[in-house]
């Protein structure tokens, strides 16, 4: 459980930041009901989300690409921002310099109020037509299978990105930026297993950054961080307002 020493200093060093960055994965969003949909969450009929969220599973088999997504929709549409995203979202409010970077792809921070964001692994409400590009928001639950583009009736598929494709150079430069110019990195329920978020603790810190994570246990960059507290994110984060 928590330290409240640890939690004091923590505290005091974002109280004192001139520019913010903060980092979450799976984990903050858990405290929501949203499953994390790698492991035994993954699974769906009989396929694992590693095998659907890929340009070839698509290629292959669009329809049943989008009754997963689709199944994830209709759950992800059932739940609320918590206590953590809007401590997040309010941590923006009172720090003019600050940065999310999220691994997240449900939209709760956006429901939260966060708009100083980069949503490195997309958005599952955002849609992009495989032949125009055109990019735009979309909730329909149930979405249409197969839904296709309203300006040149091409395929649509979820703008997510997919094991083996790249993230956005753009986003990525916004990211690094951050990292390079913050005096905090909070790290927010992430594992810090998957990259290139999984290096981003190592940049802020040679950078010259405090870094401290916040995760329910020890993760495999616990030893990294300059301080580790552990609890459930929607505990936790709220105490450092």
């Amino acid at each position: 459980m928590t330290h409240g020493s640890d939690l004091g200093i923590l505290k005091d060093k974002l109280a004192g930041a001139r520019a913010i960055t903060v980092l979450t994965g799976a984990g903050i969003s858990a405290d929501s009901g949203v499953p994390t949909f790698r492991g035994t969450d993954g699974l769906w009929r009989t396929y694992r989300a590693e095998d659907l969220a890929t340009p070839e599973a698509f290629e292959r088999n669009p329809r049943i690409v989008w009754e997963w997504y689709n199944w994830r929709r209709e759950l992800i549409a059932t739940k609320r921002p918590n206590a953590a995203h809007d401590a997040v979202s309010e941590l923006e409010r009172r720090h003019p310099q600050f940065w999310l970077i999220t691994q997240n792809v449900d939209g709760l921070h956006r429901a939260a109020g966060s708009r100083k964001l980069s949503e490195i692994h997309g958005n599952i409400w955002m849609v992009r037509c495989t032949k125009c590009g055109f990019t735009e928001e979309n909730r329909d639950v149930p979405i249409a299978i197969l839904p296709t583009c309203r300006q040149c009736n091409g395929l649509l598929r979820p703008h997510i990105v997919w094991f083996g494709e790249l993230l956005d150079p753009e986003d990525m430069a916004r990211c690094a930026a951050s990292l390079r110019s913050c005096d905090v990195l909070l790290v927010i329920g992430t594992s810090g297993l998957v990259y290139p978020a999984a290096g981003f603790a190592s940049a802020a810190k040679e950078a010259g950054a405090f870094v401290a994570e916040i995760n329910v246990g020890q993760t495999s960059q616990t030893g990294l961080f300059d301080l580790s507290l552990q609890g459930r994110a929607k505990d936790v984060v709220s105490l450092l307002l």
